[in-house]
């Protein structure tokens, strides 16, 4: 009898690979390259934060498992979050999860609500981790297109759904685009999932990077939305917490028991000295990520200076959310080609736009939220001059 070839999963093998190594690998092997890659802050937590690991782990209790859905210490302070800055009430229906991360929280929503061959709707582009996620439970993207803002659209949305959709997935501020939805258009999709009996998730991670007066809006705030209303927030963005990997999930209570056995399945529970860490920078509250937003603003500005000087190949939509911008380039190269090439021959990095279903053009993800202004205009730089290079 002929031995069986050792490999992974026919599930696994069609799942995307994560872009986000993938750049970083080339980038380790071009030395002094600049990353406009990958989407993190260019500053750590508060103090208040490593303030709250002062006297943790001297207690035995602090080397136990602790409760699946998160310490009462945290699940208070974001509780109050909810209600003073999303306008979301936890009691009225409503159960917060803390997780490992928002990623994981999109995860353990679709471990909750969805069976093989269920329909997910992402409006174009969306974020490559909830592709991923969907394809690995047997579970279909269903990716709608959006304007030429990359605002959604209710008709082409309600227009995609059929008997196997099981949600509606809204990220705003928007990754990888920078869009910020309306609060009119949150309103008429998550109306939609009302009328339809699906689930709105929206990611709000980057829920306090807004800029031109653009304001961030919590589905969950609306009246009678919390039985269907599953959202996600993190710390990472806004705190520098992402090697901490805290989010934290809005559920139903109806999905309570589902959404614990999943967590507790797979992370039995948060990580106990990081929570205790998010419960410090909680107290530091949403000030201190404002007053980190004038950098990201200055470096925000700057590139877009320096993105019109390439304007006769280079597209740049309007983007008043996250620290993105989605180009759309004039050029017959596939987006990682392009991005391959920008690192080997200019020393600049950025995340090919087909990674987050973008096909039908060249698209680049360039984050600058990471950068100092000196680092940022350098890189923006490198960027444009490479563009012309290579596209011209």
């Amino acid at each position: 009898m002929q031995k069986r070839k050792y490999q992974s999963s026919r599930r696994m093998r069609s799942v995307q690979a994560p872009v986000i190594p993938i750049i970083s690998n080339l980038i380790r092997e071009t030395p002094a390259t600049i990353s406009l890659g990958q989407g993190v802050v260019y500053y750590g937590p508060p103090r208040s934060a490593m303030e709250k690991l002062s006297d943790f782990g001297k207690s035995i209790e602090h080397h136990k498992y602790g409760p699946v859905a998160g310490i009462p210490e945290l699940l208070t302070g974001l509780q109050k979050k909810l209600i003073m800055e999303n306008n979301i009430n936890t009691d009225h229906g409503s159960r917060i999860i803390v997780t490992a991360g928002a990623n994981m929280g999109f995860l353990n929503a679709l471990l909750a609500i969805t069976d093989p061959g269920d329909e997910i709707i992402l409006p174009l582009p969306y974020y490559f981790n909830h592709e991923m996620a969907i394809s690995m439970l047997n579970c279909k993207a269903v990716p709608v297109s959006t304007d030429s803002n990359y605002q959604p659209c209710p008709d082409r949305i309600r227009a995609a759904i059929t008997k196997r959709t099981r949600a509606i997935v809204t990220v705003s501020p928007n990754n990888p685009s920078g869009a910020v939805y309306p609060e009119a258009v949150l309103r008429d999709i998550n109306q939609t999932c009302r009328e339809h009996g699906i689930y709105h998730i929206s990611d709000e991670a980057y829920e306090y990077f807004t800029y031109n007066g653009a304001v961030h809006f919590s589905p969950g705030s609306i009246a009678d939305a919390d039985e269907y209303t599953i959202s996600l927030f993190s710390l990472s963005k806004a705190y520098g917490f992402a090697s901490w990997r805290i989010g934290y999930m809005v559920i139903p209570e109806h999905l309570e028991m589902a959404v614990t056995k999943a967590q507790d399945t797979n992370l039995i529970c948060p990580t106990l000295a990081s929570q205790y860490a998010a419960v410090g920078a909680l107290e530091a509250g949403v000030e201190y990520c404002r007053e980190k937003l004038r950098v990201i603003r200055t470096v925000r500005k700057n590139m877009l200076e320096e993105l019109q000087s390439i304007s006769s190949f280079c597209i740049t939509p309007a983007a008043d959310g996250a620290f993105y911008f989605l180009l759309e380039i004039a050029t017959d190269l596939n987006s990682m080609d392009l991005a391959q090439r920008l690192i080997r021959e200019h020393r600049v990095a950025v995340i090919p736009g087909i990674t987050f279903g973008m096909q039908d053009a060249c698209y680049l993800r360039v984050a600058y939220g990471a950068l100092d202004q000196q680092t940022g205009i350098e890189g923006i730089q490198r960027l444009t001059h490479g563009l012309s290079a290579i596209v011209n």
